[in-house]
C-alpha cells in the first residue's frame, strides 16, 4: 500500500466530494474509490424516520466501508495514486448525530475492533460550505432519497465535521471553501483547486478561493 499515494476526500452532504473525487481521478490519471451508498437499503427510510432507522443505516455503512477499505489494500501496479470520496472515520461522524447514547455505545464497540486495520490516507481534503449553499446543491441534484432533508439536519452535521476538523491532526490536510468556486462546471476554479492540491502540504493548510465575477 505504501507505493501508492492515498488522497481521502471528505465533507458534509452536498459539498462536492465524489465530483471532486471524479475530477481529480480523471485529470490525475488515479484509481478511484467511492462510496456505495445508494446499495444501503435502509437510507431511504432513514431519512423519513431518522430515530427508527438510524442504527440498522449506520452499521450497514460501517460494515459496507470496511469491507471497501479492506479492497484498497489491492495494489495496481500501474497506478500510483489512489482518491476516495469519504474517510472511514465518516460513519463515525455521522452515528454521533444520528444514534441515541445506548446505539452509540454498540456502535463504538463494533467501529473500534474494525478501525484497528483501516488504512489512513497521506493527505485528506475537506471541502467545507456553508449550509444555505449545501442545502441548495442537494437540491439541485434531486436525490429523491433526500428530499426529506432539513436544514437543521445539514446544519448539525455541518457542525460535526467543523468541530472534527478543528482537531484533526492524523496526516496532512487541505481545508477547501467551497462557498464560492465551482469546480464542476467552471474550468478555472477545477485548475485552481487542483493547482493548490499539488503543492506540498504539512500540518494543514486553508484555501479560501474567491471567484471573479
Amino acid at each position: 500500500m505504501r507505493n501508492l499515494y492515498y488522497i481521502a476526500i471528505e465533507g458534509p452532504i452536498g459539498v462536492g466530494k465524489t465530483s471532486l473525487a471524479q475530477l481529480l481521478s480523471k485529470e490525475l490519471g488515479a484509481r478511484l474509490v467511492l462510496e456505495d451508498f445508494e446499495d444501503n437499503p435502509f437510507l431511504p427510510d432513514f431519512y423519513n424516520d431518522p430515530e427508527r432507522f438510524g442504527f440498522q443505516t449506520q452499521l450497514f455503512f460501517l460494515l459496507q466501508r470496511y469491507r471497501q477499505q479492506q479492497d484498497l489494500r489491492q495494489v495496481d501496479m500501474f497506478q500510483k495514486l489512489l482518491i476516495t470520496d469519504y474517510m472511514f472515520v465518516k460513519d463515525r461522524l455521522f452515528a454521533s448525530l444520528n444514534l441515541g447514547d445506548k446505539e452509540m455505545q454498540l456502535y463504538d464497540t463494533v467501529a473500534s475492533l474494525l478501525e484497528r486495520n483501516i488504512i489512513r490516507p497521506d493527505i485528506v481534503i475537506y471541502l467545507q460550505a456553508d449550509t444555505d449553499v449545501l442545502m441548495k446543491n442537494i437540491e439541485k441534484r434531486g436525490r429523491n432519497m433526500e428530499k426529506n432533508v432539513t436544514w437543521e439536519y445539514i446544519d448539525a452535521l455541518n457542525q460535526v465535521y467543523t468541530e472534527y476538523f478543528f482537531r484533526y491532526q492524523d496526516t496532512p490536510l487541505v481545508i477547501i471553501n467551497t462557498n464560492n468556486i465551482d469546480f464542476v462546471e467552471n474550468e478555472n476554479d477545477l485548475k485552481e483547486v487542483i493547482d493548490y492540491i499539488r503543492q506540498p502540504v504539512s500540518g494543514t493548510k486553508f484555501f479560501n478561493p474567491v471567484t471573479e465575477f
